[in-house]
């Protein structure tokens, strides 16, 4: 597809580049039909309340219906939010999603009832049910899982007030989204030649990357401009959800909000922790970075709109995305046919949202629908986009095994590990990269690439993390999250982790503003352990082979069967300990080593 200059209306992009819903649902009316036999599933759950305790097969008849009513609701959620951020314009789909959202409110409220009844169940009879209905082992975990939060868990009323609270949880992202996504636009940038180029969130980081200075800073000043002139907007938003997490934190019992997010997915704190420790340890990797990147791209102070600017000359390589599916294809191939023919069949049968449109969603995801994974892409015809494809396609992946290979009750892998597959797939990518190419110019580009990686994921991640700490601890202590106090404790947070040789300029302390992972329930933690896991991951299974990739495919199958530790411990990495974290940052040391030496040749 040729390069636009104009961002096409979705009519436009040809149809082969789009994901198929119609895999979903054919017609919205069928969608429809679907919504009005969840609601009638709703009121057959409810009608369980009080008796779960009654027998074995009551138990089992509950928690059966409750599995398919949940599979009904996640695939009505799919249809809508998937067209939804085709264009976030149309009216129609935002209606749907949010009738999809108050369906899922209505499933939390009618299913509240049940955790504190399955507490109830006194241990003994329980295991009674086991043996009188042996279905009902296949639960087993998950009614462990329910009665090892029994000190978090509220009485019935309060757990269905909790359930009723969920609908105006989700108003801050959904607030942020629309204000960011759909009704905010942006002035034009302009380069050095007076050009103008549009400017949209999804564009932003393209127009970064640019080689023209004047254009980067044009875009970075104008972005930032339009966000300022919302900050106490986008400032109320955030302190109401960090106020969010506060109440369901301090209403469950939790001492913090950090602790009762990490609860859900079995992650000691001591590992979040862990990571910001350790990165803080090696910031002067992070500082050494920064000079060598003013030292190449040849300016007397360094900018923040030149850290995405390319430290090599030359010209950054042009990836069409043909192109990139068949390297990330190849790339892949020391995992094997078998993981290979699943690249292959979303590659080939539209997976895949590729291109930015007017009103699309910015960004780049996946999500793991039963039918097949989906994935939105804003695709741009250069390197960091083909990475973003290896990333995606290792979410898809993962999802699609552990959808394959995991009953629904254990489907579901925690947000810990969810990262973990997409890295390790843009590591082998790197690494075959690398491998393939003898042109000293393009190796610098990639491990210029290489480097931006653990600059943008690890250190930055890690940043975000902290951020997001220090907001909770805020919150916490009943202050009032304020524009002027999250760009002060952000543009802090900024100086510290860039370092001396970088000018931290007033805009940068916006940035807080527009990303939307601070509406994630401390998720940002997670790309920078995720990263180090798949570092680790990804080398293991390039040195051992067989073994390594049988273990790495184990992983990807075991869905939410174990803790995430313990699947990572069983894959051949211990992310409670510092040492894959501090085995990434030791390669990043490695990698400035090669582009200081590739550059004085």
């Amino acid at each position: 597809m040729p390069v636009e200059t104009k961002i096409p209306e979705r009519d436009q992009i040809p149809v082969g580049y789009t994901w198929n819903t119609a895999d979903l649902y054919p017609t919205d009316e069928a969608w429809q039909a679907d919504a009005d036999t969840l609601r009638g599933q709703i009121g057959q759950l409810a009608g369980y309340a009080g008796r779960l305790g009654e027998s074995a097969g009551s138990l089992y008849d509950y928690v059966t219906l409750e599995q398919d009513a949940g599979e009904r609701l996640s695939k009505l959620l799919e249809y809508a939010q998937r067209k939804s951020d085709e264009d976030t314009r149309v009216d129609a789909y935002q209606a749907m999603v949010g009738r999809g959202m108050s369906l899922y409110v209505e499933f939390r409220r009618a299913t509240a009832f049940e955790t504190p009844e399955v507490l109830s169940i006194p241990e003994a009879k329980l295991e009674g049910f086991y043996r009188e209905e042996p279905k009902l082992e296949l639960f087993r975990r998950y009614f462990y899982n329910i009665q090892r939060r029994r000190a978090h868990t509220l009485s019935d009323a309060e757990e269905r007030l909790l359930a009723a609270a969920g609908d105006m949880a989700q108003a801050p992202d959904d607030i942020f989204s629309k204000l960011t996504n759909a009704d905010m636009t942006f002035p034009d940038a302009v380069d050095s030649k007076g050009e103008r180029h549009p400017l949209s969130n999804g564009s932003f980081t393209l127009l970064m990357a640019s080689d023209d200075r004047v254009l980067r800073k044009s875009a970075f000043e104008t972005l930032y401009g339009t966000y300022g002139g919302l900050k106490n907007s986008l400032a109320a938003i955030l302190s109401s959800q960090m106020k969010s997490l506060q109440f369901f934190a301090d209403a469950r019992n939790y001492p913090s909000a950090l602790a009762a997010s990490l609860d859900g997915t079995h992650v000691p704190e001591s590992v979040y922790h862990n990571l910001i420790d350790t990165v803080r340890k090696n910031l002067d990797k992070m500082h050494r970075y920064v000079r060598l990147r003013r030292k190449l791209l040849g300016v007397d102070a360094l900018h923040m709109y030149d850290v995405y600017a390319p430290m090599v000359s030359g010209g950054a390589p042009v990836v069409p995305y043909e192109e990139a599916k068949e390297t990330v294809y190849q790339a892949l191939a020391p995992l094997g046919s078998e993981y290979q023919s699943v690249i292959r069949e979303g590659l080939d049968h539209r997976w895949i949202d590729v291109y930015e449109n007017v009103g699309k969603r910015s960004g780049g995801y996946m999500s793991g629908a039963m039918v097949h994974p989906y994935i939105l892409l804003n695709y741009k015809d250069d390197l960091d986009s083909m990475f973003t494809l290896a990333h995606e396609l290792g979410h898809a992946v993962h999802s699609y095994r552990s959808n394959r290979d995991q009953p629904t009750v254990y489907r579901d892998y925690v947000i810990f590990v969810a990262e973990v597959a997409s890295t390790c797939n843009e590591a082998l990518l790197m690494e075959h990269l690398l491998k393939t190419t003898t042109d000293k110019t393009l190796r610098a580009h990639l491990i210029n690439h290489f480097l931006e990686q653990f600059k943008g994921t690890l250190y930055r991640q890690t940043m975000f993390a902290e951020f997001e700490l220090r907001m909770g601890q805020l919150a916490a202590q009943g202050e009032t999250l304020t524009a002027d106090l999250l760009s002060r404790e952000y543009k802090a947070l900024n100086e510290a982790y860039f370092g001396p040789d970088m000018i931290s300029d007033d805009e940068i302390a916006l940035e807080w503003a527009r990303i939307p992972h601070f509406y994630y329930d401390y998720y940002v933690f997670q790309y920078a352990t995720g990263y180090s896991a798949a570092i680790a991951l990804s080398r293991r299974i390039l040195d051992e082979g067989g073994k390594a990739v049988e273990d790495y495919l184990h992983f990807l199958s075991g869905g939410c069967s174990q803790d995430p530790i313990d699947l990572l411990k069983g894959a051949g990495v211990d992310m409670t300990s510092p040492q894959p974290i501090q085995s990434a940052l030791d390669l990043f040391g490695e990698l400035l080593d090669e582009m200081e030496a590739l550059m004085q040749d």
